[in-house]
């Protein structure tokens, strides 16, 4: 059994970036895996002020829901970023949370990441410079991490259309596969 942690940075709850999220969350349960799903967006979790203070003492000084956020991401096997594509990269509330990780990002090593972007467009190679974006902060930034799937919703504007497309089954299969 792992422990999968899930972050939603969809804006609309039930929005198709979330709605991939919960068919990941359905088939990892389904296989046994304990999974949580954060939705970033009823989180209050504020922008990165560059104080630098937490480089010492591996803290922010911002008291939001930051801190508790990292500790479960400290204590997964598996991470799962989750994003719509807003003009060809992530959206702000993901941003901002990888901006916040910060204070303790060396201690979130050894993880099994899975990415699943979601937009609009029908090509995927217009979501490289998302999925670059998310391997630069995992590969680059995060010890040991290693990159397990990648899920692209393409072909989906309004909310529910992601139900529509191939990658509704694949976000549950893979979830299985974890």
């Amino acid at each position: 059994m792992k422990n999968i942690l899930i972050i939603s940075a969809s804006p609309r709850k039930n929005g198709n970036s979330d709605i991939l999220c919960d068919r990941f969350a359905a088939g990892a349960a389904e296989s046994g895996h304990k999974v949580e799903k954060i939705f970033l967006s009823s989180k209050n979790i504020g922008y990165c002020r560059g104080c630098g203070v937490c480089n010492s003492v591996h803290k922010c000084v911002q008291k939001d829901d930051m801190a508790e956020i990292l500790e479960k991401m400290i204590a997964s096997d598996v991470i799962v970023m989750a994003t719509p594509v807003y003009f060809y990269t992530m959206d702000g509330q993901m941003k901002t949370f990888i901006d916040r990780t910060v204070p303790r990002y060396t201690e979130i090593k050894d993880k099994d990441f899975y990415f699943i972007v979601t937009a609009a467009d029908t090509e995927k190679s217009n979501m490289k410079r998302t999925i670059e974006s998310l391997r630069g902060f995992t590969e680059d930034c995060l010890p040991g991490s290693k990159e397990a799937g990648i899920i692209y919703g393409v072909g989906a504007w309004k909310a529910g259309e992601i139900k529509n497309t191939s990658a509704y089954n694949e976000a549950y299969q893979m979830g299985m596969n974890v």
